[in-house]
């Protein structure tokens, strides 16, 4: 790998890193997404310090060059990615359900408690 390239393949990895690690210490990303942008992150840097671990991945998997590797890798990337956020919205509508049904329940038990002309009983403190 050329020293131009390597050394930006170096910045971009670690400014991806730094950016994570900040927006998690500012509270702006939350600590279960930045996982998979840590981990992408570190496996980054490995890789471009060790590029013949590139290479031999590269042959592992039989393609044709260490670019393609890194574009496969990308996608998988993204894959997980997208399967992180299809679960996070699973559960999120879980609870949208469950909080529409018990807003639900709470609204016929008040409704049992008002008085059928709809006012609301006064407050008789002696």
């Amino acid at each position: 790998m050329p020293f131009a390239q390597q050394v930006f393949a170096l910045l971009m990895s670690l400014l991806v890193f730094l950016v994570t690690v900040d927006m998690v210490r500012k509270r702006r990303l939350r600590e279960e997404y930045s996982v998979l942008w840590l981990g992408t992150s570190l496996l980054m840097f490995v890789l471009v310090l060790r590029y013949e671990w590139l290479v031999a991945l590269t042959n592992f998997i039989g393609a044709a060059l260490p670019t393609t590797t890194l574009f496969l890798g990308s996608i998988v990337f993204l894959m997980l990615l997208g399967v992180q956020f299809c679960i996070k919205l699973s559960r999120l509508s879980d609870q949208v359900k469950n909080l529409a049904q018990d807003n639900a329940l709470l609204r016929a038990e008040l409704s049992k408690l008002t008085p059928v002309g709809g006012k609301k009983p006064k407050n008789t403190v002696s």
